[in-house]
């Protein structure tokens, strides 16, 4: 088995609200393994983003917080950009509208890798090669308004990558795009993380891709791990009443998708 990469140990996150406490994320205690695939599933509010965030260090000031995270595959905190590569939800909104792809793409080898303008170019055009972005020489002049939003994700993640980093967290990357994009951006990831031995923490509400991709699932509700287990096992034998009822959701095991979760679920 793989060293854990990570390990989280009781964490909680809280915010202070006009109405009170509200709970982000509860005790959580979880291990990351380096070179797995792990999904982090659950439905809007159960805590599997404020999870994606607290690795990173992106947490909001205001977060108030407790339990520990440490990261013993890497030796020391991760430095976001350069050890943790991190793929948001709307391509739309995380690349800037006056910057050529180029530009952004090859910042990230700029400032983690020490390349000069002309290196992080023609890394920039390698990267676009890499993501599938068709003639990558003339993509890296042109800006973002001028692609589709699934290319603007495979933009998206080759900025992520473009320092080489051990984990690539991708937090509901796929839910902005129509079903077969979705699937073309979890074959994406995959690759990726295989070809460049990454770590790839995948945030969904979708266990259809969830079970297609991941080597390990773990289930948060409520802001609590419900379950986690391999893929495989967990699809067969969910031990929690609330993974099961994401299961009765699908409509082909054999090629899973979601049609829906209730909030009640």
């Amino acid at each position: 088995m793989s060293a854990a990469l990570c390990q989280i140990d009781g964490l909680s996150v809280s915010y202070n609200t006009p109405a009170g406490v509200k709970h982000a994320l509860k005790s959580v205690s979880l291990d990351i393994m380096a070179g797995e695939k792990l999904a982090i599933i659950g439905e809007s509010g159960s805590g599997k983003s404020t999870l994606s965030l607290a690795l990173i260090g992106l947490l909001p000031d205001e977060a108030r917080t407790s339990g520990i995270i440490t990261w013993p595959g890497l030796g020391h905190p991760p430095l976001p950009g350069r050890d943790i590569g991190f793929v948001f939800q709307d391509p739309g909104s995380s690349l800037n509208p006056v910057l050529t792809i180029g530009e952004q793409v090859g910042e990230g080898a700029r400032r983690h890798l020490g390349l000069d303008a002309r290196a992080a170019r023609d890394k920039a055009i390698e990267l676009l090669g890499r993501v599938h972005i068709p003639q990558p020489e003339q993509a890296v002049g042109a800006y973002p308004h001028q692609f589709s939003g699934g290319q603007k994700q495979r933009i998206a993640i080759a900025a992520a990558i473009a320092a080489g980093p051990s984990i690539l967290i991708a937090d509901e990357a796929t839910s902005a795009l129509d079903t077969i994009v979705q699937a073309e951006i979890a074959a994406l990831l995959e690759e990726l993380v295989r070809t460049g031995g990454m770590t790839l923490i995948f945030v969904t509400h979708d266990i259809g891709l969830a079970a297609s991709l991941a080597d390990r699932i773990a289930v948060f509700r409520n802001a609590e791990l419900v379950e986690c287990a391999d893929a495989k096992t967990l699809i067969a034998n969910p031990r929690a009443s609330y993974t099961r009822d994401l299961l009765a959701t699908y409509v082909d095991i054999d090629s899973p998708r979601l049609v829906g979760i209730s909030d009640a679920a």
